[in-house]
């Protein structure tokens, strides 16, 4: 046993009292930048932390990269990554149902408390999965562990409620001028969908391939979203 650092010791380590948000970059510049820090802001706002600085680093001029700002309560801190380019078949993404639950509260925001979606992704990893979706308090399915989800049942777009807004998300449906349904999806919902697609800055937008759970699993076509917005395609 050892005393605890420094360092460790604040609110937003010990108690996951922060929050957060990650923008898609393209040769250097932050895409959806005023998007990404107006959701910021609802969440600090939210926690009662500082609003965070609106002013962005300068940054290196990666071909693609990820830009994540952390707001605490002793200000706004940012890293700048290479985005990594998850290997994914034309067959589409192959995604774990776990048993891990949204917090009510805090599963629209983007907060330190992270527990619920590291231990849904690394359920999904455990299985070969490329993403795990986690439900909310009554069984339905409400987010991604690191990607909003769409389906399209019956013809009908469908995004469920309860998890996070992807700002992703909300760029493809502005690109395909459609709103979407926001409603409870039920598991049977996510059977019978006609497609599926996830959304997130470190992926942009994928199509689903298989939803697998512990006692069935579920194929869909894969349909890839025909775009060539920066933050939405599939970075080469």
């Amino acid at each position: 046993m050892r005393p605890l650092p420094t360092d460790l010791g604040s609110a937003a380590t010990l108690h996951g009292h922060s929050a957060f948000t990650t923008l898609r970059t393209r040769h250097g510049q932050a895409l959806m930048v005023s998007e990404h820090l107006a959701r910021l802001a609802a969440t600090c706002a939210f926690l009662e932390l500082p609003a965070p600085d609106p002013d962005l680093p300068t940054l290196s001029p990666l071909p693609w990269g990820l830009l994540r700002l952390t707001v605490t309560g002793e200000g706004t801190f940012w890293q700048h990554r290479p985005l990594p380019v998850p290997a994914l078949p034309a067959s589409g993404a192959d995604v774990w149902l776990s048993s891990i639950q949204v917090h009510p509260q805090l599963g629209r925001h983007k907060t330190g408390n992270y527990l619920p979606y590291l231990l849904a992704k690394r359920g999904a990893e455990q299985r070969g999965a490329f993403e795990g979706l986690l439900t909310d308090g009554a069984g339905y399915v409400a987010d991604g562990s690191r990607t909003g989800l769409l389906l399209r049942v019956h013809g009908q777009l469908v995004m469920p409620g309860g998890g996070l807004p992807s700002l992703t998300r909300a760029a493809w449906l502005a690109e395909l001028g459609e709103v979407a349904d926001v409603r409870s999806v039920s598991l049977d919902m996510l059977r019978q969908a006609d497609a599926v697609w996830l959304f997130g800055a470190g992926v942009g937008a994928v199509p689903v391939g298989r939803v697998r759970a512990e006692t069935w699993e579920q194929a869909y076509r894969a349909v890839w979203p025909d775009t060539l917005h920066p933050a939405l395609v599939m970075p080469t």
